[in-house]
C-alpha cells in the first residue's frame, strides 16, 4: 500500500549564532545543551558511550540525511526508559515547545506508516529508530556538537563560541493521516492530522495572494521537484536568490511572508530564534525572495523556498496525492 503525502521542510540558517556578553541568552542555552548532553551521556554504559560519542572533527558529523537508513549513534530502541527520558530532555533544549511537539509527532507517524505499508520493507518503520549522537565533550569553552536524526528528522548543532543550528530537517509521511486503512484505534484517531499544516497553509496562502505579474516572477518551475533541491548536501553554496523579492510585495504580502519565515525560525529555542530574526531584519527583508513550483490548490504537488542573504528554507510536498 502506498502512503499519502509526504511533506519536507528544511531550513538552513547560514550564520553561527554567537554567544557574547550582549547576548547572554545564547550562552545560557549553550550551557543547558551541554548539561543535558552530559547528563544523558553519564547515564550510558561504557559500551553505549562508545557508540554515542564521536570527536567533533569526525567526518560523521557532516554525514546527515532524512531517509530511513542505517545510522550511527544510539537509537531510542537501544536505550532504557530512563535513558530515553534524558535523551528527550536533550532534544527539547534544541527546539521550541511547538517544534518539540512536531518532532514527537513525526516520530509517532512511523507507527502509522508501519500499518499502512505492512512488513515488506527493507527499512522497518519504527518510532524508536531515532538516533542521538554527541560530537566531542560538552563544554562551555571547547567546540562540541550533537545530533538527533531518523526518518524525516535531522537536527544538527555545533557549539563553538556560539551555536550553529544547521542543517535542520522536518518531514511528514503521511502529510495528512488518512481516514481509512488504519485498524489500530489509537492510530485511527489521528485521521486528518497534519504535522506541517501551518507551513503548508501559509505558503499556499502567500502564493495565492500574488497578482499575475508577481506570480510570473515567483514561479521558478512549472512542476514541483520530487525533493528539496539542496537534498542532503553537506555544503550549500550561496546562490543568487530566485523568485519574487519581498520588495515587490504589498504590505499585506510582506506581513504574511514574515509570518512564514518566523514559523520556521521559531522552531528553534527563543534565544536562537530571536537572534536569527534580528539578523534577517538587519539584512533587510526586501532582499528576501519567495519562489514557488507546482500547483496552488490543496492536493496539488507543490514546492516553495524562502531565501535571504543568510538563510534558505525549502518546503516540498509531492508524494501520493500531496
Amino acid at each position: 500500500m502506498t502512503s499519502p503525502a509526504s511533506n519536507h521542510s528544511s531550513p538552513t540558517w547560514a550564520q553561527t549564532h554567537r554567544a557574547s556578553a550582549t547576548i547572554s541568552p545564547l550562552s545560557a542555552l549553550a550551557h543547558r545543551m551541554g548539561e543535558a548532553a552530559t547528563t544523558w551521556l553519564s547515564s550510558l554504559t561504557p559500551g553505549q558511550r562508545s557508540h554515542a560519542i564521536y570527536t567533533v572533527a569526525d567526518d560523521e558529523r557532516k554525514n546527515w540525511h532524512y531517509i530511513p537508513r542505517t545510522r550511527s549513534g544510539l537509537s531510542l530502541r537501544e536505550l532504557s526508559g530512563g535513558q530515553q527520558k534524558l535523551a528527550f530532555r536533550l532534544l527539547a533544549t534544541g527546539l521550541s515547545e511547538r517544534a518539540y511537539g512536531q518532532a514527537l509527532a513525526i516520530m509517532s507517524l512511523e507507527a502509522v506508516l508501519a500499518e499502512l505499508e505492512g512488513p515488506a520493507r527493507n527499512n522497518p518503520r519504527d518510532p524508536d529508530l531515532y538516533h542521538f549522537t554527541v560530537f566531542g565533550t560538552p563544554s562551555d569553552t571547547e567546540p562540541w556538537g550533537w545530533r538527533v536524526e531518523g526518518h524525516h528528522i535531522s537536527l544538527n548543532f555545533l557549539i563553538a563560541g556560539g551555536i550553529a543550528s544547521a542543517p535542520q530537517f522536518f518531514g511528514s509521511n503521511p502529510g495528512k493521516v488518512p481516514a481509512h486503512g488504519l485498524s489500530d484505534s489509537g492510530l485511527a484517531g489521528m485521521a486528518g492530522f497534519r504535522v506541517l499544516a501551518l507551513e503548508e497553509d501559509l505558503g499556499r496562502r502567500l502564493v495565492t495572494m500574488l497578482d499575475h505579474a508577481q506570480r510570473h516572477r515567483a514561479i521558478i518551475l512549472p512542476e514541483a521537484p520530487r525533493d528539496i533541491l539542496t537534498t542532503f548536501q553537506r555544503n550549500v553554496t550561496r546562490e543568487t536568490a530566485i523568485g519574487l523579492a519581498a520588495s515587490s510585495m504589498t504590505e499585506d504580502q510582506q506581513h504574511l511572508l514574515h509570518t512564514l519565515i518566523e514559523t520556521y525560525a521559531r522552531r528553534m529555542p527563543e534565544a536562537l530564534a530571536d537572534h536569527q530574526l534580528d539578523r534577517i531584519a538587519r539584512d533587510g527583508t526586501g532582499h528576501i525572495h519567495f519562489g514557488w513550483a507546482g500547483g496552488e490548490h490543496v492536493g496539488d504537488p507543490h514546492y516553495y523556498r524562502l531565501q535571504g542573504p543568510g538563510f534558505l528554507v525549502e518546503y516540498d510536498n509531492t508524494q501520493n496525492g500531496a
